[in-house]
């Protein structure tokens, strides 16, 4: 454990942000497991509504610096070829 105020302080902020970090890459992966179900057995329509909101959630996730931007790009890209497919 840290024993600096200025390392006790940094300590408190990472545990913050790593909290913040797990919930927005939870989301992430919900809205992505939802995107490939709906894409499956709904129709196209509530694809596309679902792949939108998807690439809202994964380009803020990015935004935020949780994920990469390439890494958003790249699973942006992946769920709009499945929804189009």
């Amino acid at each position: 454990m840290a024993n600096h105020k200025s390392a006790l302080k940094r300590a408190r902020q990472n545990e913050i942000r790593r909290l913040r970090n797990k919930s927005t890459k939870t989301k992430v992966k919900h809205i992505t497991k939802q995107v490939r179900t709906v894409a499956n057995e709904s129709s196209a329509d509530e694809a596309v509504k679902t792949l939108n909101a998807a690439k809202s959630t994964i380009d803020k996730a990015a935004k935020a610096g949780v994920i990469h931007k390439r890494t958003a790009a790249r699973k942006i890209s992946r769920l709009s070829r499945l929804v189009n497919a």
